[in-house]
């Protein structure tokens, strides 16, 4: 209970009052990487899927992404903060897209109808993943997928240096021209490199029954993405 409401601190101090720059710096301080990720994770959603769940969507760059990758599937978006869903709201509505919607609170605690994937990108590192991962068991299909996505600190020393280096420049140029994401830049990285969500997810991926679990490092290893198919029969006892 004490580390759920640690994280849930953590994002309102990180996030508070960032939304109308979300979108810019989550792909300026990734290098552009930002889209290629979740490129990957759309590739990832099985092609027949007609309901796709996106949690912690923020302002709905992944959301939308999807909506359009599938025209014919219903896409839902949850998001814990109000003010990044407002901004998600307007972009389906600017954009004309009608096969989505979005629900507030969190993402251990939204329940929808059955599911054919469920996806997220970077929520791992924040979420209680027991209960966000047991959540995700009920409501997908059998055979369903599971993916999510997350930074993660580079093994190797020379990526890891250079890591280490490209934050300290977001601290000293990206603060002045972004300030409402001074904690952001200056928290993060302690806070990426003692998260143990990579080892925690894939171990309660294989708790609740999941099959085919994969794991992939991206970028050097500053991300990973996770996927993983609950079986289309529960396994006997």
């Amino acid at each position: 209970m004490g580390a759920n409401f640690s994280k849930l601190d953590v994002v309102e101090r990180f996030f508070s009052g960032t939304g109308c720059s979300y979108d810019r710096v989550a792909v300026v301080c990734t290098c552009g990487f930002d889209r290629a990720w979740k490129k990957r994770i759309i590739a990832a959603i099985p092609a027949q899927s007609l309901r796709i769940l996106d949690q912690a969507c923020g302002t709905g760059i992944l959301t939308l992404a999807i909506a359009r990758a599938f025209p014919g599937c219903r896409v839902t978006g949850v998001e814990l903060r109000d003010e990044y869903l407002d901004i998600a709201r307007g972009k389906a509505r600017s954009a004309g897209i009608a096969n989505v919607d979005f629900l507030l609170g969190r993402a251990e605690d939204v329940t929808v109808d059955e599911c054919d994937c469920i996806t997220s990108s970077y929520l791992a590192k924040y979420a209680e993943l027991g209960p966000l991962i047991a959540n995700a068991a009920r409501m997908l299909r059998p055979g369903g997928v599971i993916i999510m996505h997350d930074f993660t600190c580079p093994e190797r020393p020379l990526f890891r240096t250079v890591w280490h280096l490209y934050f300290r420049l977001l601290q000293t140029v990206g603060g002045r021209i972004w300030p409402e994401w001074r904690t952001v830049f200056h928290e993060l990285p302690q806070f990426i490199r003692e998260s143990t969500w990579l080892s925690d997810t894939l171990a309660a991926l294989r708790d609740n029954g999941f099959r085919d679990i994969t794991s992939e490092s991206l970028t050097f290893g500053a991300a990973t993405i996770v996927t993983a198919r609950k079986p289309l029969h529960p396994a006997s006892g």
